[in-house]
């Protein structure tokens, strides 16, 4: 069983950047797949981003490539996204994710944290 807490969402302008971190509960933590969703207002949830256990792989949505960045601390239970060169559409209550499917879905998730980027 994993718990999942998010942290780091906010207000920022379109073109900078925020940080989202996740902490994970759990001795199993290492062994999973983790990853990042997101939801936007009226639209269903979306795959954004996964880490392989090891760190070693690294998947992304065609629509943040190149923008955020997956990355994953075991010994601190972490996982954290970077995203830079944020835009309007990036808005969205962002879900971290344990046992992720790529993009598919997720056998554990967060709360979720609010991102709003302004135009």
């Amino acid at each position: 069983q994993v718990q999942l807490v998010e942290s780091g969402g906010g207000l920022v302008q379109a073109g900078g950047s925020l940080r989202l971190s996740c902490v994970a509960s759990g001795r199993t933590f290492s062994r999973y797949r983790m990853g990042w969703f997101r939801q936007a207002p009226g639209k269903e949830r979306e795959f954004v981003a996964a880490i392989s256990w090891s760190g070693s792989t690294t998947y992304y949505a065609d629509s943040v490539k190149g923008r955020f960045t997956i990355s994953r601390d075991n010994a601190k239970n972490t996982v954290s996204l970077q995203m830079n060169s944020l835009k309007p559409e990036d808005t969205a209550v962002y879900y971290c994710a344990g046992a992720v499917v790529v993009g598919g879905s997720a056998d554990y998730w967060g709360q979720g944290t609010q991102v709003t980027v302004s135009s």
